[in-house]
């Protein structure tokens, strides 16, 4: 019920209610507590990413553990994609977002994912699974990842498009509509 592209948060948290504590107390009990506890809480300590913005700078390890930042993508029009390997509609959308990079890269668009996977090796398989061959960060920490907390990311997969100079100029934006926007920002 959470991989939905909106999830029913009253629906979700009824169905664990209903969970006898035997269930609640398993480690995919906790798991699911603990993703409810996230969508549910408010992001006091940060404020939401607006169209028109700066975006924020940040630098996390790629899948070599070598730190990479933003910075790197300064200049290019750039899509910072949130997603998991976990996450289907994060998965179903990556054939879209790979044949985005290879009719746009050479034109000057830079993709960024970052992953809120937790578990290193799950992520990498995905990685070559899917054949997403841009640069990749994650702190391995699902939505605890300071990077999604300081965009405020409360579900996945979440885009927000990065023009030339620094600035968020679209968010969350999938198919013909992404694709017709980034063809504008190179255009």
């Amino acid at each position: 019920m959470f991989n939905q592209m909106s999830p029913d948060i009253a629906k979700i948290t009824k169905f664990y209610n209903g969970l006898d504590k035997s269930v609640k107390d398993t480690k995919h009990g906790k798991k699911i507590k603990k993703n409810l506890d996230a969508l549910s809480k408010p992001v006091a300590t940060t404020t939401p990413i607006e169209i028109g913005t700066v975006a924020p700078e940040f630098s996390a390890p790629n899948p070599e553990g070598k730190m990479v930042s933003l910075k790197k993508s300064k200049g290019k029009v750039t899509i910072i994609d949130f997603w998991a390997s976990w996450c289907k509609p994060c998965r179903q959308e990556n054939p879209n977002m790979v044949a985005l990079y290879k009719e746009f890269h050479a034109k000057g668009l830079n993709i960024v994912s970052v992953s809120l996977d937790e578990k290193a090796d799950e992520w990498k398989k995905a990685i070559a699974s899917d054949k997403l061959t841009w640069t990749h960060l994650s702190n391995l920490k699902d939505f605890e990842d300071p990077i999604a907390l300081q965009y405020s990311v409360k579900l996945i997969p979440s885009i927000f498009i990065i023009d030339a100079s620094g600035k968020v100029v679209a968010k969350d934006l999938r198919g013909a509509e992404l694709k017709a926007k980034i063809a504008q920002l190179l255009g």
